[in-house]
């Protein structure tokens, strides 16, 4: 479909601070124009002139001034009100030089149920801003006291038949009350004057509140905003395309990363239309300048970086699990151990605990998979290696290397020792716990720029809170990353572990591995025994692999599709820990339902470990 290149906005109410941390965050992000929220201009020192000139500066236009309430479908006197409320906001929207007025469908107790009366006084409305070359575009919010569906916010506007008077079409009024978007591919586009996009997550609660502190940017929530987009643009729509979100974390966060994090999402959502959206839309949805991900093949290594007093113990706890040295990068101070496909690289910083620090993925155009996570506004990273990399927002750096690229070559070949194998084949998944305010966005960058695929999110009631996880994977289920969030964590009574992360490596005979380990003296969590009887409640295994199991601490799991076997070792420290897992059929979940088993017996061992280092207060 032919079209002028679609014109990308931002609400000023996405963002925190003052109108003109938000204008410059804005710019910064690379979006063409704004909407002002009435507030954000009300409360800032500059003049009309003033913020219209710094947009100018910024490369900024000013598509919608918002939002203009409770006018329609009232007495006269309140009409006449209404009316010279209306030519106020008019003569400021003059001096910013914007011509769109959105009107939000009535929520007050002066309105009445008359869509007649409604139309009129738009129609009215209407006139007076075509005579200052401005429109209205009416939107029904979806707690409006009568009009809170599109449908009927569209039959207003026919009535109301002027040239000035169109709708606004907001996704999250359109989707929270499960409306069918198919009534809209018969509004003509010319009379749709903007468009706004908000996602947010399935919450059964009033929806002024889920409103108000719940919506998300594009791809980090539940609705389906690939459909509404494309059915919208379809119509023949040609304004900007604007996100308006409502949302706690983002009013309080870094408004340049937030408004960074708002532009990723449009991306990708343009990708997602110009790849799976309505014919008709496709090649004007498209982002020329964004190359496609390049298809994942594996994990090439996860790099852990530890201080230089925890790389004794974690080089004993790799060569527990049958991890064999293969060699030193002496210029950085990083070693290399491997067993099957699966790659460790340890590298010794100047910084406390162990963590992830980077996830080498191979992919078979690097500089290609580069490229699209720097458009998608990734930072590159500088470390100076020869493979491409970029930083992703929790600071693991992506690093893109070609399937068996000589990127092993800087490592020096280290002496032979004992190989103890123990059945690792290769990695499964990466799982990382990211702060509250972090994970939506986090969750949003790893499938952007990989090119992953989202999972159905789950959640569970761990022993210090409830943890909600989401997942993506690609296509061929090569690359897994889990991100986990505490849904809420307050006050001073907490696991202490903070923000743990885990790699979970692959075997054909999950049994069989933590036997082997547990002989090389590997420090395997043990599982109490009530987890068993209740397996035995639930699954009714047969008692020889149960009491392999039980035997063993391997955990379990079922669906429709497969098993899934697994088991953990102790923490590393403070934050990290591994995991061996095992598929059966085609089982593709992680065994959320353990969590809460192997958190409870993270804390045990840790309570047992501390007990045993606390000095005996008996005299001697």
């Amino acid at each position: 479909m032919d079209g002028p290149e679609l014109h990308l906005d931002i609400a000023t109410v996405c963002l925190s601070g003052t109108l003109e941390d938000k204008l410059a965050a804005a710019g910064a992000a690379g979006f063409d124009g704004v909407e002002i929220f009435e507030h954000d201009l009300v409360v800032s020192p500059w003049s009309l002139r003033e913020v219209r000139a710094r947009c100018a500066d910024l490369g900024l236009s000013i598509d919608l001034y918002q939002p203009f309430r409770d006018f329609e479908a009232v007495p006269p006197d309140v009409l006449a009100a209404n009316l010279r409320r209306a030519e106020r906001k008019f003569d400021v929207m003059e001096q910013l030089g914007v011509d769109t007025l959105l009107v939000c469908s009535s929520t007050s107790p002066d309105a009445v149920d008359d869509d007649d009366l409604a139309a009129e006084q738009l129609h009215a409305l209407a006139c007076r801003a075509a005579d200052r070359g401005i429109r209205i575009a009416y939107e029904a919010l979806a707690w409006g006291r009568f009009v809170n569906t599109y449908e009927h916010s569209w039959r207003i506007v026919r009535r109301g038949d002027h040239p000035a008077l169109g709708l606004c079409l907001d996704s999250f009024h359109v989707l929270s009350r499960g409306s069918d978007i198919a009534g809209i591919r018969v509004i003509p586009g010319s009379r749709i004057f903007f468009l706004q996009l908000a996602d947010a997550p399935r919450l059964r609660m009033d929806v002024l509140q889920w409103s108000r502190h719940h919506r998300l940017f594009p791809g980090q929530g539940a609705f389906d905003l690939t459909a509404f987009t494309g059915t919208v643009v379809a119509t023949g729509y040609d304004g900007p395309v604007s996100l308006e979100v409502f949302n706690d974390v983002f009013r309080q966060a870094d408004p340049a990363r937030t408004a960074v994090d708002a532009m990723r999402s449009l991306l990708l959502l343009r990708e997602d239309i110009a790849t799976t959206g309505p014919v008709r839309v496709r090649d004007r949805m498209g982002v020329a300048d964004l190359p496609a991900a390049p298809q994942p093949t594996g994990y090439a290594f996860c790099e852990l970086t530890t201080a230089g007093s925890g790389a004794p113990d974690l080089t004993l706890v790799l060569a527990g699990l049958g991890f064999v040295h293969m060699g030193q990068d002496e210029s950085s101070s990083a070693r290399l151990w491997q067993q099957g496909d699966a790659r460790i690289v340890v590298r010794t910083t100047g910084f406390g605990g162990v963590r992830i620090g980077a996830l080498g993925v191979e992919t078979p155009d690097p500089a290609v998979a580069a490229r699209r996570a720097e458009r998608l506004l990734a930072p590159t990273d500088s470390g100076g290696g020869a493979d491409p990399a970029v930083t992703a927002p929790d600071g693991v750096t992506l690093v893109f290397c070609r399937p068996g690229s000589d990127w092993m070559a800087d490592f020096t070949a280290a002496e032979p020792s004992a190989v103890h194998t123990c059945g690792i084949t290769g990695i499964d998944h990466v799982s990382l716990t990211e702060p509250f305010d972090d994970f939506d966005r986090t969750a949003l960058f790893y499938r952007a720029a990989l090119g992953l695929r989202p999972e159905p999110e789950t959640e569970f009631a761990a022993p210090f809170g409830l943890i909600r996880s989401r997942s993506a994977t690609d296509r061929d289920r090569r690359i897994r990353i889990a991100l986990n969030v505490a849904a809420l964590r307050r006050g001073d009574w907490a696991p202490a572990v903070p923000d743990p992360q885990h790699i979970a490596f692959t075997s054909e005979d999950v049994v069989a591995s933590s036997r082997a380990m547990r002989a090389l003296g590997a420090p395997l969590l043990d599982i109490p025994d009530n987890y068993y009887d209740d397996l035995d409640a639930r699954f009714a295994l047969p008692p020889g692999r149960l009491a392999s199991l039980r035997e063993c601490s391997v955990l379990y799991d079922q669906d429709e599709h497969g098993e899934f076997l697994h088991f953990y070792t102790h923490m590393l420290g403070s934050h990290l820990f591994f995991e061996v897992v095992q598929r059966i059929g085609g089982y593709q979940g992680y065994g959320a339902v353990n969590s809460p088993v192997r958190m409870a017996a993270h804390r045990q061992f840790r309570l047992t470990r501390e007990a045993a280092d606390r000095p005996d207060p008996r005299p001697r």
